[in-house]
């Protein structure tokens, strides 16, 4: 299975996250894209811990439930790896050979590239520099370990879907964001942006230039805190402090207590991740930031964040320019834009 597959038929994109099932289906004509269909659905505490699936079938159920509530025929999707779980390298091959002979050429030299054995790993390539004139091309070499991989696949297969495209996260970020350059406020020559992705347990940077990741790094920390948090103060169980930071009734003194802190945390965590970034080698001027995530849409956070980066930021909101199918609700799919990158970038692989 190839993870840079072009694929020509429509497939579902399914974004497996440690606190959801996302799901997204897209259609494309010369009008542009349409959402034929949408769905999220939570998964239980401790079922997916740090990447890993601990339970596959209640997994592979909840990915059946989502199915079930998008209403799709559907039954082959794209899936992404995470950045952490991935060894990622550009190296350099010379110029002219076919997919054979470089893939040939890469497991020679795999003690080079690869920081495992290559018979636990999985590994795919694409060339980067095409120009012929030149005697060496610059190619993208993507691997993970294998359990990374066929665990994923197996649990969709148990949900009755196939597997046809398998990417990673950073990439298919890059794809989503395609659809929100006329929205960035910097716009035109060589922007650089930065998509910052707030998850449940996971702040995830990718910096974007010219279409490029060219940094790419994950960070322990996300909506999760604010939950625990919530416990903590309040004594309620995870689902039921989950369900309150969602509600419109907040506990007594939940702004002071608890909302409030965890935003400052979070302006701190965005704060030390762009410091690092800014003393690599890969350091550039951030021109724009996107907000991505579950946690993206928490007000106020955006604000400071813009405040304290001085820095123009956006909420991500690919779905804006697009047109939604009747049994969509439009109102639930542009709130939960923001934590539906993933799936949206996944979902584009339909029309490569």
């Amino acid at each position: 299975m190839k993870w840079f597959n072009r694929k020509s038929e429509r497939i579902l994109g399914i974004d497996i996250s440690t606190a959801a099932i996302k799901l997204l289906e897209l259609s494309k004509s010369a009008d542009g894209y349409k959402v034929e269909s949408y769905a999220v659905r939570p998964i239980p505490e401790g079922v997916l811990v740090n990447n890993d699936p601990e339970d596959m079938e209640i997994i592979s159920e909840t990915i059946r439930e989502v199915l079930k509530q998008a209403d799709t025929k559907i039954r082959s999707a794209s899936i992404a790896i995470a950045e952490s779980d991935v060894f990622r390298k550009v190296i350099t091959l010379p110029s002219g050979l076919s997919d054979a002979e470089m893939e040939e050429q890469i497991i020679i030299d795999a003690d080079q590239y690869i920081p495992y054995p290559l018979d636990e790993v999985r590994f795919d390539f694409e060339v980067l520099t095409t120009d012929t004139k030149i005697e060496t091309s610059e190619v993208l070499l993507v691997a993970s370990r294998m359990e990374n991989i066929d665990e994923r696949v197996a649990i969709l297969e148990l949900a009755g879907v196939t597997t046809k495209v398998i990417d990673l996260e950073t990439f298919v970020m890059v794809d989503a964001l395609s659809l929100l350059l006329d929205l960035l406020p910097n716009k035109g020559g060589d922007q650089t942006t930065a998509i910052i992705d707030i998850g449940a347990s996971i702040i995830s940077l990718n910096v974007v230039r010219d279409g490029q990741s060219i940094y790419a790094r994950d960070q322990t920390f996300g909506g999760r805190q604010l939950t625990e948090e919530i416990q903590r103060i309040y004594g309620y169980s995870f689902e039921e402090a989950g369900r309150a930071k969602k509600s419109t009734n907040a506990p007594e003194g939940y702004n002071t207590e608890a909302l409030e802190p965890f935003k400052r945390a979070i302006v701190q965590q965005i704060a030390r991740a762009l410091q690092v970034f800014y003393s690599s080698a890969a350091s550039d001027d951030i021109d724009s930031i996107v907000f991505s995530g579950g946690c993206a849409s928490i007000e106020g956070i955006a604000g400071l964040v813009e405040i304290d980066q001085k820095c123009p930021v956006l909420i991500a909101d690919p779905f804006l320019n697009m047109k939604v199918a009747k049994k969509v609700n439009a109102q639930s799919l542009h709130a939960d834009g923001p934590a539906l990158m993933v799936a949206c970038g996944l979902a584009l692989r339909s029309f490569d």
